[in-house]
């Protein structure tokens, strides 16, 4: 999981600064493969909720993961990413003698696309889990960087985000409109043949979404559907992995879709790539790698090198679905700690021979150094 070595890397000063003691080994811990101490996702697991909105310290890392595609009153299109990471550098925690000390490290992700000016804009935080800096919690749920926040909003359905960068800023009100849907084997998502390279994985993959976002000065009042993706795990990808290829797809006719595959050194798709289907009423299924196709259509070259897929065809067959996907503009790089692509696409195609459009996210690793 290239992105992930990178993200953990760059962890390092915070690893120094969390616990001063030992500092010279504290990189060798966080890179360990074996991840000694830590649990790992091996077996499927009882999820509940809401205590699993909040956070796994006993894993190494764990994401929450929010996109959204919102217009305002007269169509102007927008996209938008909060990610929020949480690493533990240590499987316990040190000792409180201070407090500063700690070993939850949280670093978080902010993007905002604006179509109809072909602007991408682009945030990063990172903090320690101490003196409230970072944290997050289960009830009431919050997981939060310094003042950018994923919250519940008091008993009530209604999440809140709340994250500005240098430009741009987004007060948004979330009401989930489907059940958590557990990915892979009842929430077990395995990632290669290797028994312990697996996550827990929930997603909730429709959530209605408005507010306001500001852009450049300019305050927008806005409305359209989210998607939220938790994981949770200790494990990296393979060594012959490099990255992945990942679709949320949210269709008009209430029917959502997340793929994704994984990108073996050689090119060709790792055997555990999958998905899952979920359809109008909630009802969800799992989708293995031989029952979608992914293929690509066109790539965009990045100015600082690099070149990504831009445009595929998603099919899955036994759904009778056909789909074309196409990003909103074609820059939409992140220039973070890691550098990856991660935006707004657009939808069209059939379903049973029925025309089907729709929007959604994708998120594509391993491209650029």
């Amino acid at each position: 999981m290239r992105l992930l070595f990178i993200l953990l890397l760059s962890l390092w000063p915070l690893a120094v600064i969390a616990d001063e003691t030992n500092a010279g080994s504290r990189l060798s811990e966080l890179l360990d493969a074996d991840a000694a101490g830590f649990a790992k996702a091996l077996t499927p697991r009882e999820f509940s909720f809401p205590q699993d909105h909040g956070p796994h310290p006993q894993f190494r890392n764990e994401w929450w993961y929010v996109t959204g595609n919102l217009d305002d009153a007269s169509g102007r299109r927008f996209g938008f990413e909060l990610t929020i990471f949480r690493f533990s550098l240590t499987p316990e925690p040190p000792e409180q003698d201070s407090a500063w000390r700690t070993n939850q490290v949280y670093i978080a992700h902010l993007a905002l696309t604006d179509a109809d000016r072909n602007r991408f804009y682009v945030a990063e935080r990172f903090s320690r889990g101490a003196l409230s800096l970072a944290g997050a919690q289960a009830e009431p749920f919050r997981v939060w960087i310094d003042d950018w926040e994923i919250a519940a909003d008091g008993d009530s359905d209604l999440w809140l985000i709340r994250a500005a960068g240098d430009e741009f800023a987004l007060d948004l009100e979330l009401r989930p409109l489907k059940q958590p849907v557990l990915n892979g084997e009842q929430g077990l998502s395995r990632k290669s043949s290797s028994t312990d390279s697996a996550s827990y994985y929930y997603s909730i993959t429709r959530l209605g979404t408005e507010g306001v976002l500001t852009v450049a000065g300019v305050k927008y009042e806005v409305s359209g559907l989210s998607w939220l993706d938790r994981e949770w795990s200790t494990s990296a990808l393979a060594p012959d992995q490099v990255g992945w290829d990942w679709f949320s797809l949210q269709l008009d006719d209430g029917t959502d879709l997340m793929l994704y595959n994984i990108r073996r050194t050689d090119g060709t798709a790792d055997g555990k790539s999958s998905g899952t289907i979920t359809f109008a009423d909630g009802a969800s299924r799992g989708l293995q790698q031989e029952e979608f196709g992914i293929v690509v259509n066109d790539t965009w070259d990045s100015p600082e090198g690099g070149t990504y897929p831009s445009r595929w065809t998603i099919s899955v067959p036994a759904q009778g679905l056909e789909i074309e996907i196409s990003p909103v503009i074609a820059d939409q790089e992140l220039f973070t700690t890691v550098r990856y692509w991660e935006g707004a696409v657009d939808i069209s195609g059939t379903r049973h021979g029925e025309p089907v459009s729709g929007r959604g996210y994708v998120e594509l690793t391993g491209y650029a150094d």
